[in-house]
């Protein structure tokens, strides 16, 4: 998931020898337009125009990268051409593709849609596994993109390992453990051990407090950190016998039930006034949530806010993209040395300082700026170490081409649960009549 944001802004103790500070701007993404470049853009000098199109924030421009590839190569000029929102983006790029006109020389795809277009429009293409090494990424992530006869259409850009941000101050006035390693150590049996915090935080949280944001985010993660999700591997859906839903749907209900959770959905008006307001105590968060969480929590809350691994042996991933290089572009070969470029550890990291999003090749592990990178805000959270261990942690999934539908629909009815006191029987049946009538 790459939203739109808007500009404001496992025993695993490793010696830390240079510090990258990661500032709360630099962890929030920002939904922006730069000037877009015509793809066919050529002269007779031999210099030539590619254009990159993607959606939210990629952090190339933020990085600076596209003047380095041009000092690089001066002959050619990278222009940007970004819309804010992806899901105005995926419809005018499956259009694009019908078409065979308008496409940027290279193109983002959410990893959300990238099952999709694996599925149904590989063949519209480069492969670039002639030009990537796959083992350089985790080994998840390009498998995502890779089709059955082994084409790989997409590089990895980003990834969302999961991790939980936390309160501090509330949780020593709730009397539970405030040190980021007793936290993990709490939760280390999963997301059961989650809820039983939850309670032992309600039993003497202070008033007008709530241990969750939301249940359906702890659903998502409880659901992201298993193998088999929505559909199999023969492409069948199969959310209604699958463990990992039953799982994240009764925790939820349980949640629910239980009001741990205050019950707003992340990213409206109400979840970042609570932020604010200093109402949460916890949420489920992804890499790039903790810019989120600071610049709408304030000033106020810097340092009193903490960053643990999730709970459990699994980790989840919530989020990333793909960059593909379309074969009707005129510049195919200069198009997949820029994809090459740009998902290179050293651009990775540097996207990563820029902006928070994490690396999904694994080199940029090792390198200073991933590494050695704290979050001020979340009291030196030693962000680069937790996400990079939490990476590794997370499984292969099966994706399906409706994933993002699912998904968005059970969250809906959780929320009922949460704020209208929906029944759970009520509110399943409600999701599944939902999901079969887009599904088929």
């Amino acid at each position: 998931m790459r939203i739109t944001r808007t500009r404001g802004g496992r025993g695993r103790k490793a010696a830390v020898l240079t510090t990258t500070v990661l500032t709360a701007s630099a962890l929030l993404l920002t939904g922006c337009s730069d000037d877009g470049g015509d793809s066919d853009t050529s002269d007779s000098n031999g210099n030539i125009t590619l254009k990159v199109a993607d959606f939210g924030q990629f952090g190339y421009k933020e990085a600076d990268l596209f003047a380095k590839y041009h000092k690089l190569h001066p002959n050619i000029t990278v222009k940007e051409e970004t819309t804010a929102n992806e899901q105005d983006y995926y419809p005018k790029l499956l259009q694009q593709l019908n078409t065979g006109s308008g496409l940027g020389d290279v193109t983002g795809i959410e990893v959300g849609r990238i099952k999709e277009v694996v599925d149904t429009q590989a063949a519209k293409f480069t492969d670039l596994s002639k030009t990537i090494n796959v083992a350089d990424w985790v080994s998840w992530k390009e498998k995502q993109a890779t089709a059955k006869d082994g084409t790989v259409i997409g590089a990895g850009t980003d990834i969302g390992p999961m991790s939980l941000c936390y309160r501090k101050d509330l949780f020593e006035k709730a009397g539970l453990p405030t040190d980021r390693e007793a936290v993990a150590n709490a939760v280390k049996g999963g997301w059961e051990d989650y809820i039983k915090l939850g309670e032992k935080f309600k039993a003497k949280s202070p008033a007008g407090t709530y241990f969750m944001d939301s249940a359906s985010a702890m659903y998502n993660a409880v659901v992201g950190s298993s193998p088999q999700q929505y559909y199999d591997a023969d492409g069948k859906a199969i959310y209604k016998d699958s463990p990992s839903v039953q799982q994240g749907w009764n925790l939820s209900a349980e949640a629910a039930s239980k009001k741990l959770t205050q019950g707003l959905p992340q990213f409206t008006d109400p979840w970042k006034a609570a932020l604010r307001k200093g109402t949460i105590a916890t949420v489920a968060c992804p890499a790039w949530m903790a810019g989120q969480i600071s610049i709408n929590s304030g000033d106020a809350y810097k340092g009193k806010w903490d960053i643990s691994r999730a709970p459990g042996a699994t980790a989840a991933n919530w989020g990333g993209s793909f960059l593909a290089v379309p074969k009707s572009g005129k510049h195919v070969k200069e198009a997949t040395e820029l994809v090459k470029w740009l998902t290179a550890p050293e651009q990775q990291a540097a996207v990563f300082k820029a902006i928070g999003v994490f690396p999904s090749n694994k080199g940029a592990y090792e390198l200073a700026d991933v590494k050695d990178a704290k979050l001020p805000y979340f009291s030196d959270a030693p962000i680069g170490q937790i996400y990079a261990e939490e990476a590794k942690a997370i499984p292969e999934t099966v994706l399906g081409p409706k994933d993002a539908t699912i998904k968005d629909t059970i969250s809906t009815q959780i929320n009922n649960m949460e704020k209208r006191g929906t029944k759970p029987a009520d509110a399943w049946k409600a999701a599944t009549e939902t999901i079969d009538k887009v599904i088929g």
